[in-house]
């Protein structure tokens, strides 16, 4: 069975790369996103060769073989599953589940994880609007079509929230004291109003939103 380490790094590097199109993942940014020393990851990333997970090129950056890719997935599935099962059954709020689930992930069977899928009907999405992999390990590559952030919304333009980017605890309480929690349905008022600002209308309530706070949120047509 992989190790906790090995499954945070194949996990962290899919995040990473996933996120900027499928380019390689560099140390820089696998050391900050752990948290450790860019010697640390490059130890690491040694290990991951040898066991065939990933392919490191010094000064190109490292990439998941097709082994690394299906376990990082596996990961990505169980975390998200864990997420939307303690919100939906524990009543847990969506800036409480992450670091739980960060505890849990590691230590759950697939069988658990298969009984918790169909116990939630099979969800596509977990409480941030990030896309659950299948069992077989498969992203849902179409999840993002369609959407765009929210500062590139123009002036009238109706948007759902379908996905948050930032999922820090700070960050989602602040979108939860603002009224903005997944599936929210507004409008954009003015984009930007001259000082960094954007304005929605969020049923009756007007709220001033930060340029870079919007580009975190992922919206659809309402």
């Amino acid at each position: 069975m992989p190790s906790l380490t090995v499954e945070n790094y194949v996990k962290t590097i899919e995040q990473i790369t996933g996120g900027q199109g499928g380019r390689p993942a560099t140390t820089g940014q696998i050391a900050a996103a752990l948290g450790v020393s860019p010697g640390t990851v490059t130890s690491m990333l040694k290990t991951l060769d040898a066991a065939r997970l990933a392919t490191h090129r010094p000064y190109e950056g490292v990439a998941l073989t097709r082994a690394g890719r299906m376990l990082a997935l596996r990961v990505i599935r169980r975390h998200r599953l864990i997420e939307l099962f303690l919100l939906k059954t524990l009543d847990m709020s969506w800036d409480e589940v992450h670091d739980e689930a960060e505890h849990m992930e590691h230590a759950v069977s697939d069988l658990l994880v298969e009984r918790i899928d169909a116990f939630l009907g099979r969800p596509e999405v977990d409480p941030h609007g990030d896309p659950i992999p299948r069992a077989d390990a498969v992203a849902i590559a179409a999840h993002e079509a369609g959407m765009r952030s929210l500062a590139s919304c123009g002036e009238g333009d109706a948007f759902r929230l379908a996905r948050v980017l930032d999922q820090s605890s700070d960050f989602l309480r602040y979108l939860t004291d603002c009224g903005l929690v997944l599936g929210t349905v507004g409008t954009v008022e003015s984009n930007p109003d001259g000082a960094g600002l954007m304005r929605i209308r969020v049923g009756r309530s007007g709220l001033a939103l930060a340029l870079d706070a919007a580009d975190k949120l992922l919206v659809a047509e309402a």
